[in-house]
């Protein structure tokens, strides 16, 4: 873990999960909780303490944290955890750093808190999760299911675990807050993916080509990404099968038609690339 801290990119890693974390909690101040709506998780039951008995959310989170954080350290990695501890305290220090400034926003429209509220905190989630970091709660548990279920979205996960919120919410505060709720939940976990999926996405390119020699010189040489060539079982062409990113795609599609304008592609989207050249995440 020494190591971890002598890379350059764990400190970009510290500033974008905490720009994330006070980009959600900007959501949470600015707009859930002037409509007095709920988020997902240990949040959520912050915003609930803070609705009923003026306790402030920030120091809910950090104390309902503690024991989730206990399971990222047993069932996560050690570099998870740390990031945890960062976004634990950095979220929880944006809930009450930026708690004062929920009076700059003031208009008559739930629905309108509730949707730049989940934007926000949407937005601000998905930093997190992109450096590989969490801001605690469920986020923990979501990330143990997603270690065993890859293909899982984050969003869809977290969402589950927040009908327990909605349901809570709708006793205490009634069901139209419930509904409210629900709505800003599934934006947030939409625009979460969404965040997620504009950084990492990745494309598959099957090329079924005749001039496969000058389009892999061009993929290893001038894209400087594998490929590989396989026996197609019609007229002896080849298939080529290239995994790249998604800004890629287009010059590489582009390039392969310039070389064989009767070349057969077929470009599939792909959630995860392990493998030289590809960040995991």
């Amino acid at each position: 873990m020494k190591d971890l801290f002598k890379n350059k990119s764990f400190y970009v890693d510290v500033v974008v999960i905490i720009l994330g974390c006070f980009i959600s909690s900007l959501g949470v101040n600015l707009f859930l909780s002037n409509a007095k709506l709920l988020s997902g998780g240990v949040t959520g039951i912050g915003l609930i303490l803070q609705y009923l008995w003026n306790i402030p959310s920030g120091i809910t989170v950090f104390i309902l944290n503690i024991p989730l954080f206990i399971v990222s350290y047993k069932f996560l990695s050690k570099r998870f955890t740390i990031y945890t501890a960062i976004g634990m305290i950095s979220f929880s220090t944006a809930l009450m750093l930026t708690k004062p400034l929920s009076s700059l926003v003031q208009v008559d429209d739930t629905l309108l808190y509730c949707i730049y509220g989940g934007v926000l905190s949407g937005i601000g989630y998905g930093l997190v999760f992109f450096r590989n970091g969490s801001i605690g709660g469920t986020d923990i548990i979501t990330m143990v299911v997603r270690k065993k279920y890859s293909n899982l979205d984050i969003g869809k996960v977290g969402f589950g675990f927040n009908l327990i919120i909605v349901t809570l919410a709708a006793f205490i505060f009634g069901l139209p807050k419930a509904l409210y709720t629900l709505l800003s939940m599934f934006i947030t976990s939409t625009i979460l993916d969404k965040v997620l999926n504009g950084f990492t996405s990745k494309k598959l390119l099957l090329v079924l080509t005749e001039k496969e020699e000058d389009i892999i010189t061009y993929v290893i040489k001038d894209m400087h990404r594998g490929i590989t060539s396989l026996m197609a079982t019609h007229n002896q062409k080849k298939l080529l099968y290239i995994a790249v990113t998604t800004s890629q795609m287009i010059s590489l599609k582009n390039r392969i038609l310039r070389i064989d304008p009767k070349a057969f592609i077929t470009i599939i989207d792909v959630s995860e690339v392990k493998g030289k050249g590809f960040q995991s995440i």
